[in-house]
């Protein structure tokens, strides 16, 4: 589809004039099958696309018909409308006018299709269906309750025959309809001691805040001091080395008396050992 046919048939006002743009779809002369029946042969056998914008065109009142069906959901008219034009093109696009049906017969898959997904991407934050069965159920559910409330056993079994799925996938799909969106970071309007201020999303997620640059340059400086510790090591003796290391570096540090049963030495000698060490170190990282 060029992007002219795009622009006419997907530009819906988002505000203010959504009247104007349905009445003018509406102003639009519907097709006759013989009219309809000629442009679509024409844009599948010559690929006439001044011929898909006349078909297309005709057939936005249709789209509008649909859209209006989903506006329970919370959702921008213009929006709906505008995803519903989406797949109205698609449908023309893949229209085969030798089948011998109408296109309103065949695009009425598409443009639900599109805003189908438009609804689940958009109507709560977090994906409420994703299998087959919530998404029929998703769809279905709310003209499937007779009263306010929450289902009882019977309804939910008549539901869950009507629409062939498990009374479980049913129970799970009304909870989570019921459940409101909760805002992800904490307004002003909320208090500190509340349970909004507790359970907000964003107090559980990681501060990285501080700049790249600072993280890079303790990383570098990380590295360095390792590096310099390293090399001051490698000039002490054996002995000295694992003192150091069984005292200092390892996870489970050693005590002196250990170190003193390990080297048959007091635990004293040990001490003198290990201050040692330390001083050949600090004066080897300081010469490095």
């Amino acid at each position: 589809m060029s992007n002219t046919m795009q622009s006419m048939a997907l530009t819906v006002p988002q505000s203010g004039s959504i009247e104007a743009y349905v009445q003018s779809a509406y102003s639009i002369p519907m097709l006759s099958a013989e009219r309809e029946q000629e442009l679509a042969s024409r844009l599948y056998h010559d690929n006439d696309l001044t011929a898909a914008q006349d078909l297309i065109m005709s057939h936005l009142r249709f789209v509008i018909h649909i859209a209006k069906g989903y506006s329970g959901y919370g959702l921008p008219q213009a929006d709906l409308i505008q995803e519903g034009n989406v797949g109205l093109m698609k449908a023309v696009k893949r229209f085969n006018p030798e089948v011998g049906v109408r296109l309103v017969s065949f695009a009425v898959h598409w443009i639900k299709a599109e805003i189908h997904e438009f609804v689940l991407r958009n109507w709560r934050i977090v994906k409420i269906a994703t299998t087959k069965a919530q998404r029929k159920l998703f769809f279905n559910l709310r003209k499937n309750k007779k009263r306010l409330g929450w289902f009882n056993q019977e309804e939910v079994d008549t539901v869950a025959e009507t629409l062939g799925v498990s009374t479980k996938d049913v129970l799970e799909m009304e909870s989570r309809m019921a459940n409101s969106d909760q805002a992800f970071d904490i307004t002003d309007s909320d208090d500190d001691s509340g349970s909004a201020a507790q359970f907000a999303p964003a107090q559980f997620l990681e501060d990285k805040s501080s700049e790249l640059s600072t993280q890079v340059e303790s990383e570098n400086w990380d590295n360095h001091v390792n590096g310099q510790l390293v090399q001051a090591l490698s000039t002490l003796d054996e002995r000295s080395q694992h003192i150091i290391k069984a005292r200092w570096l390892d996870e489970d540090k050693a005590t002196l008396q250990d170190l003193a049963q390990t080297y048959q030495i007091s635990a004293e000698r040990v001490r003198q050992l290990e201050k040692n060490a330390l001083g050949k170190l600090k004066l080897g990282i300081a010469d490095i």
